[in-house]
């Protein structure tokens, strides 16, 4: 293979050549911006943002022009996403595991024997007393059993019915029925999240934490803004949504 076209963005051109396409056709047939197409075919891998959306894309040229994908990657350079490691836990046997459970559940209840038999005996001559020797002062002092009941019946029972206050729905959540890179920065520039999210994970952010968010597939990601449902139709280019989140919560298309 001559040295030119031993990259793959070279292989890319030849192979859209050989088809009889131009980079507008391509960009057309695959609805992504055709600057990506031209940073494609040019390997300038800094205008397409995070190694998994170059793959990406990379990958959506390579089968347009039927070409196979694993040596257009190992051409790129790019690096695969690593997934993230798992680190193993300690086996336990399950009965060491009832036994030390039951070790702390002991020590617990006779530490509370410990307390509780102290205060009771010290506490329980003056309650006896009390018992026996004081009246409440807004009842007569009649000997009538029937005036007593009079006037117990006649105590009002207060219960107070208002409602808990509801826990305030976050400014933005994500919940993923998908695999996807998610990308949050806050407002000051720092990176709050940057790693391949998995099918079930879910993220929550208040309203003044969070700034920019990068959606590698949006399809599989459902947002929700202050608890309602978000539109991310006109945030999507090539199935990425961009999109910025001003101080009120709503939701505003992120500057390329």
């Amino acid at each position: 293979m001559p040295e030119g076209d031993r990259g793959c963005g070279a292989r890319l051109r030849k192979a859209r050549e050989a088809a009889g396409l131009s980079q507008a056709d391509v960009a057309a047939r695959l609805k992504m911006p055709l600057r990506v197409v031209q940073s494609l075919e040019v390997e300038d891998w800094s205008r397409l943002g995070a190694p998994v959306f170059v793959r990406g894309q990379l990958r959506s040229y390579s089968r347009l022009l039927g070409l196979t994908t694993a040596p257009m990657f190992e051409a790129s350079g790019v690096a695969p996403v690593e997934p993230p490691k798992l680190v193993p836990r300690t086996y336990t046997r399950p009965l060491q595991h009832f036994a030390e459970q039951a070790a702390r559940r002991l020590v617990y209840v006779v530490m509370t024997i410990a307390i509780a038999i102290p205060v009771w005996l010290a506490t329980r001559p003056h309650l006896g007393s009390v018992a026996h020797d004081a009246a409440p002062l807004d009842v007569p002092a009649f000997g009538d059993a029937g005036t007593r009941d009079a006037v117990d019946q006649a105590r009002p029972l207060v219960a107070s019915l208002a409602p808990l206050p509801a826990p305030a729905a976050p400014a933005l959540s994500l919940r993923l029925r998908g695999d996807s890179w998610v990308e949050i920065v806050a407002r000051d520039g720092r990176t709050l999240e940057q790693s391949l999210l998995r099918a079930g994970e879910q993220r929550s952010y208040d309203v003044d934490e969070v700034g920019r968010v990068v959606l590698g597939d949006a399809n599989v990601v459902d947002v929700r803004s202050h608890g309602r449902p978000a539109d991310l139709t006109p945030y999507l280019r090539a199935n990425v949504a961009r999109f910025t989140v001003s101080s009120d919560g709503s939701l505003a298309p992120a500057a390329d």
